[in-house]
């Protein structure tokens, strides 16, 4: 999924701009194109809110690259890097949030997980991309490449995935996280292994995120995940059973 393209848009002073109240503390949204820059920690959220209507009115996607904050001009474009790992990421702000202390933005799910933040509240680096750096090109200047790994398992919700990723080339992650995984095969020669993931990869786009390639008592395990619960690993084999003709096993790694 690529991230935001940023482009001028109206800043408007009413609407999703004006003060408001939030359990007895009152927040003052820029409604100019000012400068912003802050450090704090970032959280992200995901199928509770998918479909329903964000801060701007727009229906809140958790596969696309936007944000909530409390307090920049909504629609904003801002820049969130994350310095435990150099990533950064370029999203839409259209939502207000995060309203817990020490939290400063909320991304959506997919910006999450290329910031690798998946795992809980992360500190952060915001910079919102004023309109005259997005007129000249400037902010991109000033982007340094960083690149985003794509052999990290994580968790995400199948159900509700649209087909966002491209395929992957097969990982083999040092350790599985803890969880709930779904067993797409098991080989004793790699090439078996590497096979699956790949066609894997390209038939379920939307699975590819999540592919990896354990070494397991001999034999080497196509799985994806990891997965909060078993229902929700469960609906992904389901899926997989119907779209690739396959029996998948879902197991939980402790």
């Amino acid at each position: 999924m690529p991230d935001a393209e940023p482009r001028v848009e109206t800043i408007r002073p009413r609407g999703a701009n004006k003060p408001y109240e939030i359990a007895g503390q009152r927040y003052e949204p820029m409604a100019a194109d000012l400068p912003y820059r802050e450090r704090g920690l970032a959280s992200w959220y995901g199928r509770k809110f998918h479909g329903r209507p964000t801060s701007s009115g727009e229906p809140y996607d958790m596969y696309a690259m936007t944000a909530a904050h409390p307090t920049l001009p909504i629609p904003s474009y801002a820049r969130v890097r994350n310095p435990a790992n150099g990533r950064e990421i370029v999203v839409r702000v259209n939502d207000r949030g995060p309203f817990h202390g020490g939290r400063i933005i909320d991304l959506s799910y997919t910006a999450a997980l290329k910031l690798d933040l998946l795992r809980g509240v992360a500190p952060v680096e915001v910079e919102r991309l004023t309109h005259d750096a997005i007129r000249t090109g400037a902010w991109r200047q000033t982007a340094p490449a960083t690149a985003v790994a794509t052999d990290v398992p994580t968790a995400i919700t199948p159900p509700l995935l649209a087909d966002i990723a491209p395929a992957v080339e097969a990982a083999q992650p040092a350790a599985p996280a803890r969880g709930f995984w779904v067993q797409l095969g098991a080989f004793r020669q790699r090439d078996g292994a590497d096979r699956l993931h790949q066609r894997l990869s390209s038939d379920l786009s939307w699975l590819a995120p999540l592919l990896a390639i354990f070494s397991d008592r001999d034999l080497l395990r196509v799985q994806a995940g990891p997965y909060a619960d078993r229902a929700e690993a469960s609906l992904v084999a389901q899926r997989v059973r119907a779209a690739a003709s396959l029996t998948p096993v879902v197991i939980e790694r402790r």
